[in-house]
């Protein structure tokens, strides 16, 4: 069976990706997770060093090969479970799936750190401040909203490409931040970010997620890494 490596479900954005795609499309798999831990002596940097040169999550492990990286753990399931069709099937709507995975994974810094992932707080005072304070960040939200909007027109949704997608596991977190600081969307975007949150096996993640009563300290430096 496939094993997939995540960090704590209330902060580790990465691991949720692989996971609720995993879920959402009924595929099995044995879930291990690891305490996340930043400094290269933590037992978290320990256990995934031992399992892979990159020391992340997520992780997947198929049949004792590792496959590191939420998109190429995304690209190796749709190539695996061809019949689940993860991607779209209309090749024009696929190449513009991967293209809006690829923007989220290599773009939008300024969103990511700014607004870690943390599903059991709110703090709409920080995104509104944030907002204000960096035009970067209020720059990266403005095209994720655009990007939505696009998508969710074009195809008709009720996902950003009509059926759920790897797109949809991929925005996923960002869903989550949004809600968590309060941010402003379109009501097309807003609608689909409430529809993310609301899968059953999103449902499922946050759950275990509050119950893991396993909150890093303010003061630690990996509080909103992975």
């Amino acid at each position: 069976m496939l094993q997939l490596y995540i960090g704590n479900k209330n902060y580790s954005s990465w691991s949720l990706r692989p996971w609720l795609l995993m879920k959402h499309a009924g595929i099995p798999f044995e879930e291990k997770k690891v305490r996340l831990g930043w400094e290269d002596d933590s037992p978290f940097k320990k256990t995934m060093y031992s399992l892979a040169p990159s020391g992340r999550v997520p992780l997947l492990i198929d049949d004792g090969f590792p496959i590191w990286d939420s998109l190429a753990i995304a690209e190796t399931l749709a190539e695996r479970f061809p019949e689940k069709a993860l991607w779209p099937r209309d090749p024009k709507q696929r190449a513009r799936a991967r293209s809006l995975c690829a923007e989220m994974h290599s773009g939008f810094g300024e969103l990511r750190s700014t607004f870690g992932m943390n599903l059991e707080a709110r703090l709409p005072e920080i995104g509104e401040r944030m907002l204000r304070e960096k035009p970067a960040v209020a720059k990266d939200l403005k095209r994720l909203d655009v990007m939505w909007d696009e998508a969710l027109e074009n195809s008709g949704g009720p996902f950003l490409f009509g059926e759920f997608s790897i797109a949809d596991a991929y925005f996923a977190p960002v869903c989550t931040r949004a809600r968590t600081y309060g941010l402003p969307l379109s009501p097309r975007s807003a609608a689909y970010k409430e529809r993310i949150l609301a899968l059953p096996a999103f449902l499922e993640w946050e759950r275990e997620a509050l119950a893991e009563h396993d909150w890093i300290p303010e003061d630690e430096p990996y509080r909103t890494r992975r």
